[in-house]
């Protein structure tokens, strides 16, 4: 499988934004808190994130997709911290 400078690219990319969210899940799991993150943000922020999972899917961009649907499950588990723990 040959891989283009676009999806090199794109995979470096997804692995920041994606790793990203990894910190303030592991914070808020360990303080079992989502504190000062805000509910609006990520309840916006997780409508985005399923459009853009949508676009990859329609493009077949599998770093688009892989990406979104990491970063999805870990913005859903920190909107879920933030709902479980008010």
């Amino acid at each position: 499988m040959t891989t283009s400078l676009s999806d090199t690219v794109g995979y470096i990319a997804a692995f920041l934004t994606t790793g990203a969210y990894i910190p303030q899940a592991w914070m808020s799991w360990k303080n079992k808190h989502a504190e000062g993150v805000s509910l609006g943000m990520y309840v916006i922020m997780v409508s985005g994130i399923v459009l853009w999972l949508a676009y990859g899917i329609l493009l077949q961009a599998w770093p688009i997709i892989i990406a979104n649907i990491i970063t999805l499950m870990l913005a859903m588990f920190i909107l879920a911290m933030k709902l479980i723990y008010k």
